[in-house]
């Protein structure tokens, strides 16, 4: 999956690079603008390599970001019990490609429409488009909900139903500011608290139960 980020932006990337030699010839001031929105394009595809905690038990932040919810809800889609959840707030300046909290398969993933409110309204965990990825491994089972945005209006998945997933592996990514929600089992001990900036695959945010 490494190098899928920047496969996402070829086409942005084509056209702001074409938009900077145009200006770049004709209106040189102009020309600035495109050439700073051609260096963010580049930064905000950036995918970074990152290193999962050793202890297996360890669930690891799905998404770069700030946590700005925790609590329990009931899952009646996928889950379908009380869980606890964890929100994480992604910012145009975070890394948005997302990874697997746990080892194991993916056995769902299911896209959903709906709105594009602001991701750090509560309304949006609900009524924003969205897809969840349901992960069973040897510790049991999480799932990982991809949310839009107001700006962010893509959800890039890159692996399906039936993948073997490492821990901290990329599965897919959100362009342009978004949020990301983990859900996991009642008994897991959260290891993050409201506030915390977390990176993802490598930020422990839970210790599951063995």
């Amino acid at each position: 999956m490494k190098g899928k980020a920047i496969s996402e932006a070829y086409w942005i990337l084509g056209f702001l690079a074409a938009a900077w030699l145009v200006t770049l010839a004709f209106l040189p001031f102009a020309s600035i603008i495109f050439a700073a929105l051609l260096l963010f394009t580049l930064y905000f595809f950036r995918d970074p390599e990152r290193t999962p905690p050793e202890d297996p038990r360890i669930a690891v932040s799905p998404a770069d970001g700030l946590v700005d919810t925790i609590d329990e809800v009931e899952e009646p889609d996928f889950l379908k019990k009380k869980v606890r959840r964890i929100g994480i707030f992604l910012s145009v300046f975070d890394v948005h490609v997302n990874r697997s909290p746990i080892q194991g398969e993916i056995t769902h993933s299911e896209p959903k429409p709906g709105k594009f409110l602001d991701a750090r309204n509560p309304r949006s965990s609900f009524e924003n488009q969205s897809r969840t990825w349901v992960i069973s491994g040897p510790l049991g089972t999480v799932a990982v909900k991809q949310i839009t945005g107001a700006i962010a209006r893509r959800i890039c998945p890159w692996a399906v139903v039936g993948d073997k997933l490492a821990r901290g592996e990329r599965f897919g990514m959100i362009r342009f500011g978004s949020r990301t929600e983990i859900y996991l089992p009642l008994e897991a001990e959260i290891l993050v608290k409201k506030g915390d900036k977390v990176r993802g695959a490598e930020t422990p945010i839970a210790r599951l139960a063995p």
